[in-house]
């Protein structure tokens, strides 16, 4: 069975810098675009960055010029490198993918089991 993994969550110091990853398991025919979303305490899920499956990249108005998404296609993984962040980053990080699982298929989407990550000094 595919999963999505998230690793790299954590307390980091505003203005600090910390890297989010998010692996596909199992066996995977193909990936399509891949999104980071993340959600506050008391706010609705918010979508932060995408990668397309040609490698465009696009971030909210809340964090361009300080978080920098990235994919390995090799390894089926997504990046999210959060620089310079602030309070207001303080959420739980979502990473989502458009996955095709088995021969002959379509893109199907999958979501990781989310990663706390807390700015805060």
């Amino acid at each position: 069975q595919v999963q999505l993994v998230e690793s790299g969550g954590g307390l980091v110091q505003p203005g600090g810098s910390l890297r989010l990853s998010c692996a596909a398991s199992g066996t995977v025919f193909g990936v399509g675009d891949m999104d980071w979303y993340r959600q506050a305490p008391g706010e609705e899920r918010e979508w932060v960055a995408r990668v397309s499956r040609g490698g465009n990249v696009y971030y909210s108005d809340s964090v361009k010029g300080r978080f920098t998404i990235s994919r390995d296609n090799a390894k089926n993984t997504l990046y999210l490198q959060a620089d310079t962040p602030k309070p207001e980053d303080t959420a739980v990080y979502y990473c989502h993918a458009e996955l095709i699982t088995f021969y002959g298929g379509g893109y199907r989407n999958y979501w990781g089991q989310g990663t706390q990550v807390t700015v805060s000094s």
